[in-house]
């Protein structure tokens, strides 16, 4: 009977406490937690980049570091070498309008990498991830436009820095079998 002595601002807030109560241990009861450091199974990296000074190159060295991964300064004195041979923003014309006008893009974002240590053990195989974003595209709205696409660009990294780390976290030497 202890409802009957709360006040109507008291049970109008009961529902949603008991909402929020049980959404939260719904989360909990199915697994969902927030994803932490990624733990990498290696301490030293050297980035071997044909662009070092990218963006994308930038931002994995910061998402590196955060992960407590020391950056090398030499591939001689890293326990594993990340060869990015090329990260490529790329920009395709989706569809064209009756008079000929472009009316949607495709953005692209290729990066080819592997990873391998001084023994030329390979701990990630030569591969090519691409992340694509479609967007359509108005001339009498430019600047939104190229405001658009450079924050599309700006996720797709984002991503791709995800995707890499989420590579190099599981990544294990492979011995090269025996001729």
């Amino acid at each position: 009977m202890r409802l009957m002595n709360l006040s109507i601002t008291q049970l109008r807030l009961w529902p949603k406490s008991l909402t929020i109560l049980a959404l939260t241990m719904l989360l909990a009861a199915c697994g969902f937690h927030l994803r932490g450091e990624a733990r990498m199974p290696f301490s030293t990296l050297y980035i071997e980049a044909a662009n070092p000074g990218s963006l994308m190159i930038s931002e994995l060295r910061r998402s590196l570091e955060a992960n407590h991964v020391k950056l090398a300064k030499t591939a001689e004195k890293a326990e594993v070498v990340l060869n990015i041979a090329s990260d490529l923003p790329e920009k395709q014309i989706l569809t064209l309008g009756g008079s000929g006008r472009v009316s949607e893009f495709q953005l692209r974002y290729r990066v080819s990498l592997r990873a391998y240590d001084n023994e030329r053990r390979e701990w990630l195989p030569s591969d090519e991830l691409l992340l694509s974003r479609d967007f359509s595209y108005d001339d009498a709205q430019i600047l939104a436009k190229e405001s658009e696409e450079a924050l599309l660009y700006q996720s797709m990294r984002s991503d791709m820095v995800q995707q890499i780390m989420r590579r190099l976290s599981h990544a294990k030497p492979r011995i090269p079998p025996e001729k």
